[in-house]
């Protein structure tokens, strides 16, 4: 997932490039925080220079003379008030425009982020967790972009040294260059801590993200988790892996715990040699009283702030890792061609395939078939059934047709037209797919059918749902269309979540309907009237006929279908109706016979749940 930006320059330099994107993206802003952060450093070290001349001026010549001049006094304390105003609201404008850069950027990144997830094709989720996914645009994100909060004040430190210094010299140079020794000791000391911080961050950005994917699956698997009592084993799972996270952030605690300290001391030395030097020179007449508290002031006023400068390169390894990180989904290449070509008007969509195969890719590398030269047509208005083994491409074959990916060879035509040829969202306007995993969003009836779509007025959505016989249900719910499901369904049964599945592909009437094992907890009388009621979606006669591939594994479905296809290891071993395939493949009756066994132990056990039921009320 992680690549290296720049080859092998050095932490320092890769962090800048970062820095150098972020202000070209946030031009403006930036330019304000970098105005507050400067009015702030000039004000603060102005502030030291005034206070100087206000020393041997006002203070001193009073203290010789026995008496103050409450005028010049006045005045002092009103030059020295100015410059504070002026500095508070520097400070203000820097953190607010600093905040809103910051912010800003890691807005803008994470809506770029899900563009790009997106974008990118089923194939390249196969290949990354989602709980690393789910890193990249939080934690990574943020980490790219939490320099922008201290950086403006570190640049504002350069102007406050500039003006310090160049006070310092003025007032004394002795004492001044005394003084400026600290810097050189400053860039020594942050070029050890780069050293030692980038990998101690790069550790524990990349733990950040194993944790995020661990906790992810736990929270995903958490029904299968706890009905086989495997919550212990995996909270050790995951406290093995925020151990190690612990483990990573103490090491780099531990590193800017050592560092904070030193970029203190090291101005705060710098002022006690200065004490110690202007004292001798005032003592033997080469310097004035003003010079020496001017240049230590300034100095332990740049004390604080130069810790600004120690914050954003500490920062800078948290940039280029978060940034490696981030920048590895940004710049992923992984597309699907589209053509120009319009979806064929009219009614149900033909389906054509031509020696299509496909072959899943590991993190590796490596590829494994699933399908093999598959020849398949299915034509306008019928329905065929998928048959198969687990592990025969039933699923794989599925998302061929809607073209979640595309084949590795040969090639999947609607009505006569490449599925790669057609316009972007040609083939969503032809085809949609019900998975066999029914996903459930935390929102109301209506926006789980219609995604937010707002072509569709409640009347498409209520007839959807009667298609689907869903409506009943509905209905009785507290709110109708306006009641908020649960997370992920839960407050819905495996029907009605399958039912909810159908009106939301329904709902935009497609012409080809795939159903992989989407009806497997609908009753078979009901899953009948739903298949028998999809060619009344559509008031225009013409486009009433749906075609319909459903990935069948229950005697009840398979007998709605036209013609049966028999997969096994990846190949179409026998086509034909129900009654061929029963009479002339072994394989297809022992799997049947197998369902239908399935079917009858289920069946008996309902019919238990029903007379405990019943006895229960008595």
């Amino acid at each position: 997932m992680v690549k290296r930006v720049g080859g092998q320059e050095g932490t320092l330099w890769r962090g800048l490039k970062v820095i150098g994107i972020g202000i070209r993206q946030e031009p403006l802003i930036f330019a304000a925080a970098v105005l507050g952060s400067a009015l702030y450093g000039a004000g603060t070290a102005g502030g030291g220079w005034l206070l100087g001349r206000i020393t041997d001026k006002v203070l001193t010549p009073a203290f010789e003379a026995g008496r103050i001049e409450g005028g010049e006094l006045a005045r002092a304390g009103l030059l020295l008030a100015g410059v504070a105003v002026l500095t508070a609201i520097g400070v203000v404008g820097r953190r607010v425009a600093a905040g809103l850069t910051s912010y800003r950027l890691m807005a803008r990144y994470r809506r770029l982020l899900t563009r790009q997830y997106l974008r990118l094709p089923l194939e390249w989720h196969h290949r990354h967790p989602a709980g690393m996914l789910l890193s990249n645009a939080n934690a990574d994100v943020e980490a790219t972009w939490m320099v922008f909060a201290p950086l403006p004040m570190a640049i504002g430190v350069f102007v406050m040294l500039l003006v310090a210094g160049a006070a310092m010299l003025v007032a004394d140079p002795v004492l001044g260059a005394v003084g400026l020794l600290v810097l050189p000791w400053v860039v020594l000391l942050n070029a050890v801590y780069q050293r030692y911080m980038s990998p101690a961050v790069t550790r524990a950005q990349a733990e950040r993200g194993e944790v995020s994917s661990v906790a992810h699956e736990s929270l995903e698997a958490a029904a299968v988790v706890k009905s086989l009592g495997r919550e212990a084993s995996e909270t050790e799972r995951f406290a093995a892996r925020a151990a190690q996270l612990r483990v990573a952030n103490v090491r780099a605690g531990r590193l800017r715990a050592a560092f904070d300290p030193l970029m203190e001391a090291i101005p705060t030395l710098g002022t006690l040699a200065v004490l110690g030097v202007g004292a001798w020179r005032v003592q033997n007449g080469h310097a004035g009283t003003g010079d020496v508290v001017q240049v230590a002031y300034l100095l332990s006023l740049v004390a604080f702030p130069l810790r600004s400068m120690g914050w954003v390169l500490g920062e800078i390894p948290r940039t280029v890792v978060g940034w490696e990180r981030t920048n590895a989904v940004l710049s992923e290449t992984a597309s699907m061609p589209y053509g120009q070509a319009e979806p064929a008007p009219g009614g149900a969509v033909a389906v054509q395939l031509e020696e299509v195969a496909y072959a899943y890719a590991d993190n590796e590398g490596d590829h494994y078939e699933v399908l093999h030269d598959i020849d398949l047509q299915v034509g306008a208005g019928r329905t065929l059934a998928l048959v198969g083994p687990t592990g025969a491409g039933k699923s794989t074959l599925a998302t061929l047709l809607v073209r979640l990916v595309d084949p590795a060879k040969g090639t999947v035509r609607l009505d006569g037209t490449d599925v790669r040829d057609l316009r972007p969202g040609g083939v969503a306007e032809l085809a949609a797919l019900v998975p066999q995993g029914t996903f459930v969003f935390n929102d109301t009836v209506r926006d789980n059918v219609t995604l937010g779509d707002a072509r569709f007025s409640d009347e498409d959505v209520w007839r959807a749902l009667e298609v689907a016989r869903a409506d009943g249900f509905v209905r009785h719910l507290p709110l109708g269309l306006d009641t908020v499901i649960g997370e992920r369904g839960a407050d819905l049964s495996g029907g009605q979540r399958q039912r909810l599945a159908l009106a939301r592909a329904l709902v935009r009437r497609p012409r080809l309907l795939v159903l992989d094992d989407a009806t497997s907890a609908i009753d078979p009388r009901i899953e009948a009237e739903i298949l028998a009621g999809l060619g009344t979606l559509s008031e225009d006669p013409a486009d009433a006929s749906v075609t319909v591939v459903v990935i069948a594994y229950r005697r009840a479905t398979i007998a709605l279908a036209d013609e049966v296809a028999y997969l096994e290891n990846g190949r179409i071993a026998d086509r034909g109706t129900h009654a061929e395939l029963l009479a002339r493949s072994p394989g297809y009756r022992r799997l049947v016979t197998a369902y239908d066994h399935d079917d009858e132990e289920r069946e008996d056990l309902d019919r238990e749940a029903e007379d405990l039921t019943e006895m229960t009320r008595r």
